[in-house]
């Protein structure tokens, strides 16, 4: 039987935050329960407007990263209000005590003087770069050598997918939930530092990259869309649409083979050529040779035609999309996969919005949260967490030390 309870709920994480490693994994432990409270200072962090904007000028950058979360606004940047930040981060209960942030914090917010208030208090730093210098997504990435095997090798091409970013914001979740299990088990509190470089460069080593200049020698070159290592090309339609296909495995080799009917003429030019077509390693030396055979077959028929070919065939493929295509024609990007709901947010409009994609077996998943407007919960938090009264608010938002709505 499924727990209705949120698999996270009970734990209170405090973030202050901005762009998108950060914020993106306080968005993940909101959709799981947890109740992740935003902290900006008073009229936004420097991410408010980041574009795309809706026409009302609100960020919709903004409002996707901080779905589900509860948005404070405290002017930490003079003492009084670092201090009713600090008082709010390091507040008693049993799960809280977690901070989250990828900005310079010093004096009050600094671990030494957080842990004196609470000594099982869990910091998890994001930083960009382990010597203290800093980065962000594209100057990582171009340092790890991506951009140079993207395209055809004659010019470095950035990615518009800010993957390090992603990919650090899970790894600031699995630093707080392996902190949060330890603190259980021990009592204990710690600081975490992370650092976007250092991501980055433990994925590229990770995949075999800096193993094969080292061990091999020799250093990958730039190979267009083929798939490193296999067979796998993007092709176009007689429709203009585009698509991926993909033969990895043996089987999915000969799927291809049988759904395009060209396996006699392409084995044949292949033990002509002196290519073998029988592994991976050999089908990925003959990629030209099996691009240039299967171009003609995919030009001659419409996306349409090419997916009815393709049905039920163990082909492994897919259609290139933009995002309005993607909405327009992929069920799995609609209400009708469960991660998606349409979703009514306040002040931007009704739109489709992802939950979290992980199905637990035994928790029920939590709807999308809806977005926040900045400063919203300023009041309710304060009141909440720290018992502050309607004086002691008036008092702080007359020194300008909060913003956001009343109550």
């Amino acid at each position: 039987m499924t727990n209705p309870h949120p698999i996270l709920g009970g734990l209170r994480v405090v973030e202050l935050t901005a762009f998108i490693a950060a914020p993106s994994a306080g968005l993940t432990l909101a959709q799981l329960g947890a109740d992740v409270i935003r902290v900006d200072p008073v009229g936004g962090n420097i991410d408010i407007s980041r574009l795309p904007l809706a026409a009302n000028g609100r960020s919709l950058y903004w409002a996707s990263l901080n779905r589900g979360k509860r948005s404070v606004e405290i002017d930490a940047r003079n003492p009084q209000g670092e201090r009713l930040l600090a008082e709010l981060i390091c507040a008693p209960g049993e799960g809280g005590g977690i901070f989250i942030t990828n900005l310079p914090v010093r004096g009050e917010l600094a671990y030494e003087a957080l842990a004196r208030r609470r000594n099982d208090l869990i910091m998890v730093m994001l930083g960009g770069s382990p010597d203290g210098a800093t980065a962000v997504d594209y100057t990582v990435n171009c340092a790890v050598g991506f951009p140079l095997l993207t395209g055809d090798g004659t010019r470095p091409v950035n990615h518009v997918l800010p993957a390090w970013d992603v990919i650090a914001g899970q790894m600031i979740v699995t630093a707080v939930l392996a902190a949060e299990r330890q603190r259980r088990a021990s009592g204990t509190g710690q600081l975490v530092r992370l650092a976007l470089s250092d991501v980055a460069m433990a994925v590229t080593a990770n995949l075999g990259y800096l193993a094969e200049v080292e061990i091999n020698r020799s250093e990958r070159a730039a190979d267009g869309n083929f798939v490193y290592g296999a067979w796998g090309d993007s092709f176009s339609t007689s429709d203009a649409r585009h698509l991926m296909v993909v033969a990895i495995s043996d089987r999915q080799w000969r799927a291809l083979l049988r759904a395009t009917g060209l396996g006699d003429g392409l084995n044949a030019a292949a033990k002509a050529s002196g290519h073998r077509l029988d592994n991976e390693a050999g089908r990925y030396a003959a990629r030209e040779l099996i691009s240039g055979f299967l171009r003609p077959w995919f030009a001659a028929r419409s996306l349409d035609e090419v997916q009815r070919a393709f049905s039920d065939s163990g082909v492994l493929w897919g259609p290139y999309r933009s995002a309005a295509q993607m909405l327009a024609e992929d069920p799995r990007c609609s209400p009708a996969n469960p991660m998606f709901a349409q979703v009514e947010h306040p002040g931007l409009g009704r739109t489709l919005t992802a939950a979290t994609p992980i199905d637990f077996g035994a928790a029920a998943r939590m709807p999308p949260g809806v977005a926040t407007t900045l400063g919203a919960h300023t009041d309710e938090v304060l009141e909440e967490i720290l018992g502050a009264d309607s004086q002691r608010l008036a008092a702080l938002r007359a020194a300008g030390t909060i913003g956001g709505s009343q109550c």
